[in-house]
């Protein structure tokens, strides 16, 4: 963060300094809210949730090197304090993010939004530009009215990107999280279904996700997913230049010839203007081809060079975990860890890139629920069922969530099994380490297991299990509680 002082901090926030001993106390480190996760030089934000107030660890976040607390109550250490730690929150970060563009070293902030992959984009961004100059980014998917603040006072004066992950759950989010850090570039990925529970429509979730161009000044630049309706659309909500991305041959980016190798890489071709560069990812899914597309229309229009785009995306060998992770136990068995979320688009993806993997392989997809589809919900499982079905994997649902793809699968497949010495398994349990049981049991290598869900259903241990099995590592251990 950029160096203040705490009168400054409180100046800023409107609030007023205590127990500071009538010393100038100087804040140079990030702001933080785990106190367990210290900040040397900090500000540690105490926030009093309905399990712990954080208050209580005031003094043990000073003692331990941060420099003050910003809270609602004094705690015996230096202290801002505010009536509302959250707005005072934001802010001090849209003021030091007015501070920082103020420096003569150019600043460039790069919003990211879409319904899904935004987190897998944000991270490819991130080191794409990194590779350029120094860049910050938002830290795996803490997107919202906390995390991007939190994010934002990591620049420092010789931060020259800064890539901020946007996330809504209703219309109005969005702008309200531009509104601290105004973009100068906006990429949106897609419109799809994830949160349509809470939004009502793909339309009120375009209508959301466009915020994220109305921001924009005249100056700036929207990269958009020429591919998508919804997003193409969102061109008539801004002055800013447009760059987009697709597989369209009018895009500005232009993705061709996707193919995919036996353990779910992609290969391409990217085209900009009279270039093209031919690509190979380390990344799992051929998803993941128009995800490098949009990385490079963000990078162009933050002005990376497109043949250094290229060469940094060839280098990217991973992400935040839990996202199409590749993990390979010593006796063979491959397992694709994507517990961190799941809608129906990024479960379509996720299944069929399972299917093109290790031809000759038995592919089991470990499936739970996907959670905040709303009415759509029963009918989303039941489609990921039938797709699961076509595409002739060995399936076993976890959870009462997602009871409708076991339902669909044993209907298209004529009744169930237990997956013993049959054709296709296609098996329900309840609970992640029953899961976890069975699987020891019935895959070994050269088998694939992929895992998806959403993150509530903690599916990763199903993960842990596989890869950890004392059987296959003799200091392993089960990690699930």
């Amino acid at each position: 963060m950029i160096r203040l002082t705490l009168e400054e901090i409180a100046g800023i926030v409107g609030g007023r300094v205590e127990d500071s001993a009538g010393s100038e106390v100087l804040v140079s480190g990030p702001a933080f809210l785990d106190s367990r996760a210290l900040e040397p030089g900090g500000l540690f934000v105490a926030f009093a949730g309905e399990h712990a107030d954080g208050h209580d660890y005031a003094r043990s976040a000073v003692e331990g090197g941060a420099a003050a607390v910003l809270g609602a109550r004094a705690t015996g250490v230096p202290t801002v304090l505010v009536d509302d730690a959250q707005a005072a929150l934001q802010e001090l970060a849209r003021v030091v993010l007015e501070r920082r563009r103020a420096m003569s070293a150019p600043l460039t902030v790069v919003a990211v939004t879409g319904s899904q992959g935004k987190t897998t984009v944000k991270d490819m961004l991130a080191q794409v530009l990194a590779d350029g100059a120094p860049t910050v980014a938002t830290a795996g998917s803490f997107n919202n009215e906390l995390g991007l603040p939190l994010t934002v006072l990591r620049c420092e004066e010789p931060t020259r990107y800064l890539v901020l992950e946007m996330g809504a759950r209703g219309v109005g989010h969005l702008a309200e999280l531009c509104a601290i850090a105004p973009p100068d570039v906006s990429l949106v990925l897609n419109v799809g279904m994830a949160h349509i529970g809470e939004f009502g429509s793909r339309e009120q979730i375009a209508v959301a996700k466009g915020e994220l161009v109305e921001a924009l000044h005249a100056d700036g630049s929207a990269v958009l997913n020429l591919d998508d309706p919804l997003v193409t659309a969102m061109s008539e909500r801004t002055d800013a230049h447009v760059w987009t991305f697709g597989r369209s041959a009018d895009a500005d980016v232009r993705l061709e010839d996707v193919q995919v190798d036996d353990l779910g890489r992609p290969s391409f071709a990217l085209a900009f203007r009279e270039a093209t560069e031919d690509l190979t990812l380390h990344l799992l899914g051929e998803h993941q081809a128009t995800n490098a597309a949009a990385v490079t229309a963000a990078a162009l229009a933050a002005g990376r060079p497109f043949d250094r785009v290229a060469t940094s995306l060839r280098a990217i060998t991973h992400l935040s975990k839990w996202r199409m992770q590749l993990l390979e136990r010593p006796d063979g068995l491959v397992v694709v860890n994507d517990a961190y979320n799941a809608n129906p688009d990024s479960m379509r993806a996720a299944l069929q890139t399972l299917a093109a993997m290790g031809s000759g392989r038995r592919k089991v997809a470990v499936l739970g629920e996907m959670r905040e589809l709303g009415a759509e919900s029963a009918e989303e499982h039941r489609q990921v069922g039938l797709l699961a079905d076509r595409l002739g994997l060995d399936v076993v649902v976890v959870g009462s969530g997602a009871r409708g793809v076991y339902d669909a699968l044993v209907e298209a497949r004529g009744g169930a099994d237990e997956g013993v010495g049959a054709e296709r398994t296609t098996r329900h349990v309840e609970t992640t380490t029953q899961a976890g049981e069975w699987l020891r049991e019935n895959v070994a290598g050269p088998d694939v297991v992929l895992i998806k869900a959403s993150r509530s259903e903690s599916l990763e241990r199903v993960a842990d299990m596989l890869i950890d099995d004392p059987e296959v590592h003799e200091s392993g251990e089960e990690s699930v509680s």
